[in-house]
């Protein structure tokens, strides 16, 4: 079936974060909006994230030396790193160019525009959820990078002058000061950094729904439809095919996380953007209290107090977008857990694994297609997708409305693969 009612201003592939941050930016400046995504609000990627408000962000995961590090994170058993032998041949490419990323020339060069993107994305953050009745899901507070001693600290000096040269700061905490500030913490662990002008979101669907609901009272419309290909009219793209209907399209956003690649080829090109599968475990009724999220720096996941209990998310692994969970890796979350807390109790808990959109460079795609005037991207946030939804919904709305983006997106553009 073909319609052509009600065609709005503006249709945002992809409901989780990123697509309704879009969405009410662009409502916020007047236009008519739809979203369409096979899920509803919230229940992608954006559901397990680890909730925090990172505005150290600018730091990327492949930092300089990272390659030499590659074969002691695959082979650590409780590592944060995993790839399926099965899967070695499909990622390798990718691997190969996001290890040849972390060289230091690119990665101050991805640091400066991350950090661009991270200026008060917490203020941001608060500002769009009280504007749309969801500021119960985020607050302030602090961030903790949490290290064995002081010497496990420095060894991470690379990374804290490059968040210090773009102007993050901090606090930190040793031995008493660490443990009064959250006393569930092992006595193994006396040295923290406590990371100003950050925050938390205590339940992430729950923010994510909100900001729908929000964005449907003032006008906006949800359809939950699996897209199947673009149809084009006198070389102009016109309309989504969706498993119901053909969607008739003025101005397209592509906010589809990891599965915008297969748009994205179709309006431009093919580009490497790989799930990066993210694993969580929120253990409810956990018998300890956290007061702020906690980033513990040798396992590289977070701890986060939720709504109902504390969420353990992090690791990366590697593969198809319908390979089965890994099973293992949240063993190894309850391992971390259980290292970083020794008096938590994991009776009762939940399991998730999602897929991070993920580039080599580290670097999202923001910005106008190459072809067609009328299309916008805005995806491959990798783990920053939480942290930048709202600053990437204003720059789409500015970019939208012809404004000058507040921001440089010329590292953001497509048109780099």
């Amino acid at each position: 079936m073909d319609t052509q009612r009600n065609i709005s201003d503006v249709t945002v592939v992809g409901a989780g974060i990123v697509g309704i941050s879009c969405a009410l930016q662009l409502q916020k400046k007047g236009h008519s909006v739809i979203v369409v995504d096979k899920l509803a609000p919230g229940e992608g990627t954006s559901f397990g994230n680890a909730g925090v408000l990172a505005e150290c962000g600018c730091v990327p995961v492949n930092l300089p030396g990272f390659a030499w590090k590659v074969p002691g994170l695959m082979l650590d058993s409780h590592g944060p790193l995993s790839i399926p032998f099965s899967y070695m041949h499909r990622a390798a490419p990718w691997g190969l160019s996001f290890m040849w990323n972390s060289r230091t020339s690119k990665f101050n060069r991805v640091a400066d525009a991350l950090s661009s993107l991270l200026q008060n994305a917490t203020q941001r953050h608060l500002q769009q959820a009280s504007e749309n009745n969801a500021g119960q899901w985020v607050q302030s507070s602090p961030y903790y990078y949490l290290y064995r001693d002081e010497a496990n600290f420095r060894d991470d000096s690379v990374a804290w002058n490059a968040r210090e040269n773009r102007g993050i700061t901090y606090d930190l905490l040793q031995d008493e000061q660490l443990h009064n500030a959250e006393p569930a913490v092992s006595g193994q662990f006396n040295f923290a950094v406590s990371l100003h002008n950050h925050g938390y979101v205590s339940n992430p669907e729950k923010l994510v729904k909100a900001l729908a609901d929000s964005f449907v009272r003032k006008g906006g419309r949800i359809l939950q439809a699996d897209i199947r290909d673009i149809r084009f009219t006198d070389g102009q793209p016109s309309g989504l095919i969706t498993h119901k209907e053909t969607l008739p399209i003025n101005s397209l956003v592509v906010a589809a996380g990891v599965w915008s690649r297969k748009l994205a080829a179709k309006l431009d090109r093919d580009i490497p953007l790989q799930s990066e599968r993210g694993y969580h475990i929120e253990i409810k009724d956990p018998g300890i209290t956290l007061h702020s999220p906690i980033m513990f720096a040798d396992g590289k996941l977070v701890a986060t107090p939720m709504e109902n209990g504390i969420r353990f998310a992090g690791l990366v692994e590697f593969g198809d977008l319908d390979a089965e969970p890994n099973e293992d890796f949240c063993h190894r979350l309850f391992y971390h857990a259980k290292r970083l807390f020794p008096e938590i109790k994991t009776d009762s808990y939940s399991e998730w694994m999602g897929h991070r959109p993920s580039l080599p460079d580290s670097l999202p795609v923001i910005g106008r297609s190459e072809n067609y005037s009328n299309v916008f991207y805005a995806f491959g946030h990798q783990h920053m997708g939480l942290t930048l939804g709202p600053h990437t919904g204003e720059l789409i709305a500015q970019l939208v409305d012809g404004e000058q983006p507040g921001v440089d997106l010329t590292p953001f553009s497509i048109s780099r693969f």
